[in-house]
């Protein structure tokens, strides 16, 4: 069965198909940049002080939802994600689906000290470097949108420069593909990929089966601070949360009572 992924990832294929950049050339480019940020570091820095770790997306529509916040100011959105105590922040760099650009990404982790995740569809090899080029200091790899030997050189390409790498998942399989590449920072997203239904149990259910040393991250759903206390209580390090924050009316307080969501 095709699910919304698919269509997506088509389209990035099919735009990594017509790139005619050279990856080295690019990774050349890439070692010159300033250093990264250290997003996994500042994760368990928050959840070691007894915190969830938030991180804050700046997201201006979904393919499901639609407009979310389409006149965002991503850098008006990043101060308040940062005076609310967020860890560090997620930025769709996504056009097509979901109305981002790398002038949002820039924009924002311009505006203050935070780490930066990319949030995008990454395909290619090229799509890991350009997040490091573009500013960012975590790229995304989702799981579902790799074979194995694509998800190991994505994950080796990426410590190569410089980037931490946050492996997505969505069951058990994926877990074990995640944790055989290498993975130290995993995301668990609650989003079903054949009906686009939040599966709120999901993340519960594969805390557990993550082992020692992983930084787990949960994903989609997360409507507020009683579904991060209970994700906290699983055992996980840090949520990721876009939709509710970016339609609160209030991001930086929105922020702040995820953080202290478990005290």
């Amino acid at each position: 069965m095709k699910t919304y992924l698919d269509g997506i990832l088509a389209a990035h294929r099919a735009a990594a198909g017509d790139d005619e950049r050279r990856l080295d050339d690019l990774i050349e480019r890439a070692s010159g940049r300033e250093a990264v940020r250290g997003l996994r570091r500042s994760l368990v820095s928050v959840a070691e002080g007894g915190d969830v770790a938030v991180i804050a997306e700046v997201k201006r529509r979904s393919p499901s939802k639609g407009p979310l916040a389409p006149d965002l100011d991503p850098v008006a959105l990043a101060r308040d994600y940062e005076a609310g105590g967020a860890a560090a922040m997620s930025v769709l760099t996504d056009v097509e689906f979901f109305g981002g650009s790398s002038d949002d990404l820039a924009a924002a982790r311009s505006a203050g000290a935070l780490p930066v995740l990319r949030k995008d569809f990454t395909v290619d090899a090229r799509d890991v470097v350009d997040a490091r080029l573009m500013g960012a200091d975590c790229v995304l790899l989702i799981a579902a949108a790799l074979d194995q030997p694509e998800l190991v050189d994505f994950m080796a390409l990426a410590r190569q420069v410089g980037l931490d790498a946050l492996v997505e998942i969505h069951d058990e399989g994926e877990l074990e593909r995640a944790v055989d590449a290498g993975a130290d920072l995993i995301g668990v997203n609650q989003r079903d990929l054949v009906t686009f239904a939040v599966d709120t149990d999901r993340a519960v259910r594969m805390a557990p089966q993550m082992p020692a040393g992983v930084v787990r991250v949960a994903e989609s759903g997360i409507t507020g601070p009683a579904d991060a206390a209970v994700l906290a209580e699983a055992g996980y390090h840090a949520v990721l949360v876009g939709e509710s924050l970016v339609t609160s009316g209030d991001p930086r307080g929105a922020t702040a009572a995820l953080r202290v969501a478990r005290r």
